[in-house]
Formats: C-alpha cells, sequence, structure tokens
C-alpha cells in the first residue's frame, strides 16, 4: 500500500497522524514536508525533485512489498501527484489522505465560493492557456509556475481586461509568511513575487459571486449554439446565418484555454457562439456601427468578447496569435486577410464567401500557409409559411465555407 498523505497549506505536519509514518520502509516528500514530520529512524527518506527517480524507488518498496508513504502539499489529488501515481501503481494501491488545497485555501482567506471557478495550472506549462482563460472567465485560479506568475499574467492580461485584478496568495499556511494581497495588473506586472507564491485568483469583481451551480466550476456549456438570427442585434439580416455559423462552429472547434478570431465580425454571431462555448474572443470590425452591435450581442448573451475597430489586415498585426480564425464578408482586401490569419493560426481557419469569385484566392491563400484545405457549398431552405395554413420552402442564398487545418506536427510551432 502506498499511503498519499496531502499536508494542506499548513506544512508544519501536525495534522499527519505519526500511525501512518510508523511503519513506513520508504518516506517520499518535499524537503520542508519531510523536515516537519518525526520519521522513524528505520525509514528511508526520498526527497522528491524530478518525479522518475522517486518513482523507481517507490516501485521497488512495493515490489517487495513494503510499505511507502509520499507527503504532498495541499490536496494531492487535486494536480498533485495522485495522478501520477495511479498511472504507474494503479489507484487500488493508493490510500488518500487529502489536505486542503492552495485554491480552496486562496478563496476560503477572500470569503468568496469557488464552485463557479475555473481552475488551470500553469506549473510547468504555457501560460498561454491560462492567459486565455483569465480573458475568458470572470473567476479563475491559476496555479502557478516559473514564466508563468503573477507579473507575467499580469503583463498578458494588462490590455485585454483591463478591469480585472489578481489576488496572489504567497506561503499559504505559514503564519508568518503568509500574504494574499489583491492588486491591479499594472500592480502585479510591477513587482518581483519571489517562489513563495502559491496561486493567483483572477476576478472580474463585478462578477466574483455568480449564480448558484448545481455543477462545479466556472463554464457551463450552453444549452444550445447556431443561435437564431433573431438573438442578436444586426442589420438588414448581414449576419451569418444559422446553418451555416454551426458548420463553421464545428470546423473552428472552440474550446475553453482558446483564443478564437471573428475578422469582419458584422453582428458578431460568431465571436459570441465561440465564447458561449468557452473560447477567449476578438471580433475585429471596420464599421463603427457594427462594434457598437457586436458589444451589446457580447453583453446580452453574458460574454466577454474584445471588440476591435480596425480593417484587417492591419488591424490583426497587434493581436495576439489566435487558435483558430473565422473570416466573414469578402471584398477585394481577402486574399491579404486570409492570408494573415492563415500565417498565424495555431490549428485552424474557416472562411465564408458568398461571391463564387473569391473561392479560388482564398483556397489558395490557405494552402500556401501549408493548411490542408476543403470545403462546401452550403444550400439550405426553410420552413416559410403561405396563406391558407400551408408552408413552402425559401431558398437562402448560397454560401462557400472553406476550411484549413494545420497539420499536428506543425502547429506547436506557428507563431512561436
Amino acid at each position: 500500500m502506498i499511503t498519499v498523505a496531502g499536508m494542506g497549506t499548513d506544512a508544519s505536519g501536525a495534522h499527519v497522524p505519526q500511525e501512518l509514518l510508523a511503519d513506513a520502509a520508504l518516506v517520499v516528500g518535499g524537503r520542508r514536508h519531510l523536515e516537519a514530520v518525526a520519521l522513524p529512524g528505520t525509514a528511508e527518506r526520498v526527497v522528491l525533485g524530478p518525479l522518475a527517480p522517486a518513482l523507481e524507488r517507490i516501485a521497488g518498496c512495493v515490489a517487495e512489498g513494503r510499505p511507502v508513504v509520499v507527503l504532498a502539499s495541499g490536496d494531492p489529488g487535486f494536480f498533485g501527484i495522485v495522478r501520477a501515481l495511479a498511472e504507474r501503481f494503479g489507484p487500488e494501491v493508493l490510500r488518500v489522505r487529502p489536505g486542503v488545497s492552495s485554491v480552496a485555501a486562496a478563496f476560503a482567506r477572500l470569503g468568496l465560493p469557488w464552485d463557479d471557478a475555473v481552475v488551470v495550472s500553469a506549473h510547468g506549462r504555457d501560460a498561454r492557456t491560462a492567459v486565455q482563460l483569465c480573458r475568458a472567465h470572470p473567476k479563475v485560479a491559476v496555479l502557478t509556475g516559473p514564466g508563468a506568475g503573477p507579473a507575467e499574467l499580469g503583463a498578458a492580461l494588462a490590455e485585454h481586461c483591463p478591469g480585472r485584478v489578481l489576488v496572489v496568495a504567497s506561503a499559504l499556511g505559514d503564519p508568518v509568511r503568509e500574504r494574499v494581497e489583491r492588486v491591479t495588473l499594472a500592480e502585479a506586472t510591477a513587482r518581483d513575487w519571489g517562489t513563495a507564491v502559491n496561486v493567483v485568483l483572477c476576478l472580474d469583481q463585478s462578477r466574483a459571486l455568480g449564480p448558484v451551480r448545481t455543477v462545479a466550476g466556472g463554464f457551463e456549456r450552453p444549452a444550445g449554439w447556431a443561435l437564431d438570427e433573431a438573438e442578436f442585434t444586426h442589420r438588414d439580416s448581414m449576419i451569418t446565418k444559422f446553418e451555416v455559423r454551426a458548420l463553421a462552429l464545428a470546423r473552428l472547434g472552440p474550446r475553453p484555454g482558446e483564443l478564437v478570431w471573428d475578422v469582419g465580425a458584422g453582428s458578431g454571431s460568431v465571436a459570441v457562439e465561440c465564447a458561449r462555448l468557452g473560447a477567449a474572443a476578438v471580433a475585429v470590425e471596420k464599421a463603427a456601427d457594427g462594434v457598437e452591435r457586436i458589444r451589446a450581442n457580447a453583453a446580452a448573451h453574458g460574454v466577454d468578447v474584445r471588440v476591435v475597430h480596425g480593417t484587417a489586415p492591419a488591424a490583426l498585426e497587434e493581436l495576439d496569435d489566435p487558435d483558430a480564425v473565422f473570416v466573414g464578408g469578402g471584398g477585394r482586401e481577402l486574399p491579404a486577410v486570409v492570408t494573415a490569419c492563415a500565417r498565424r493560426a495555431r490549428r485552424t481557419v474557416v472562411v465564408a464567401m458568398a461571391a463564387l469569385d473569391r473561392v479560388p484566392a482564398a483556397r489558395a491563400a490557405l494552402t500556401a500557409a501549408g493548411l490542408a484545405c476543403d470545403g462546401v457549398l452550403l444550400q439550405s431552405s426553410r420552413l416559410a409559411p403561405l396563406p391558407g395554413d400551408v408552408t413552402r420552402l425559401a431558398a437562402a442564398n448560397p454560401v462557400f465555407l472553406l476550411w484549413g487545418v494545420r497539420p499536428a506536427a506543425h502547429s506547436e510551432g506557428v507563431a512561436q
């Protein structure tokens, strides 16, 4: 049996039962955890650094039938060592005694519930996913790491979410060193936070107390998508029709932790739908009245969409690189817009066109950027009433939908 003891945010070891350690042949943990408990003189100690050597030593004891104790921070089943142990040895040999996680402790210090919070780990990972989640959601807890601390988060969010505040929780559980500080993005960026940070909370303070949830987590999938055009404010039916939007969303694949551009956004229906599905969204629109409509539609659906007033491709230059892009509309600049989007998209670009003449150039732009291109002509007819309580089919304008997908082997190296 492998006993995994979570020491919570109080690393004193006071609540670790001595009987857990009495018969241990091997005790594995961080240096501060090992120093905080009384170990039997016969127990071997392994300071947890690189995980692989520790797992090999644990495997040796397990093979010999000797008891092992692993000491871990917080709740070891929450972004902790339980996953690695279960994958290597099987969950049936684990006995887990959880402590209080740093996320739970940080929200407790603020007196806030966290069943509606998104939790993301940036420890040993690219901070980009954490940044996009902070942009898209009002309550996010970020487990930090080198290169993904309060300063980096503050700098990345300053332009996109100026209203957000960061709560930096450091040395949680330490009666002398513990600090829980609420700072602006600018204040977070300007400081050297050292190595004691446990977790950073990114909050939209106006929505810090979200609605009561029946499912934990800050992201609940919407009841429907490819919404009817009537769900959006638009001008003279200048909006991506729901049939086209349905396939476009399927090909875009928006998901939490990603960034999607909606270029030539019009009403912003695609950007809003991507945000409803959990992605961070940027809508680029050249018409001033269109910008206001996009903002109104985003507010009506309760999502965050950054709106950029400008003309593509020039308006795209200062934006963060996207995972996926939807290009709507057309015009003579379409090939240049598609080219700019295709060069920077990490995963996919979807282009909607009403004009047949635009298709070859858009397809060429996608393939020239190394994307595998495919597409369809969408022709649909909707039910429409006629006098006499009968129904006819009303044909909608046909639309070409092209999409380019970046080969997986190359997607990680794009726009680095």
